[in-house]
């Protein structure tokens, strides 16, 4: 995983990734918003999710210590990473600054 993984995140475009677990209800909660999301961003950027149960080690190497937690890629440097459940206006805005 953290070969493709890195492939993906060393992308043009700015790739968003979903750190989420599926006992985690505010993570079901952020999945509903990120599909919003990708309806708003369109094929401007990516969003990825990362179950932190199946890959622990990725989880870790990002500092990711609650779900969900999301972080913005751009040719492989981490641009913003945050805690906690966010808007649709929020995350769009924040890709659209990356586009």
């Amino acid at each position: 995983m953290s070969q493709k993984f890195q492939e993906i995140i060393d992308s043009e475009r700015p790739v968003l990734i979903d750190f989420f677990a599926t006992w985690c209800q505010p993570c079901k909660v952020q999945s509903s918003v990120l599909n919003t999301v990708k309806e708003n961003i369109g094929e401007g950027a990516r969003i990825i999710k990362v179950d932190v149960d199946q890959y622990p080690a990725l989880a870790a190497q990002y500092g990711v210590r609650g779900v969900p937690t999301l972080a913005i890629f751009k040719k492989g440097e981490m641009l913003w990473k945050e805690s906690g459940v966010h808007d649709v206006n929020t995350l769009t805005h924040l890709l659209q600054q990356y586009l």
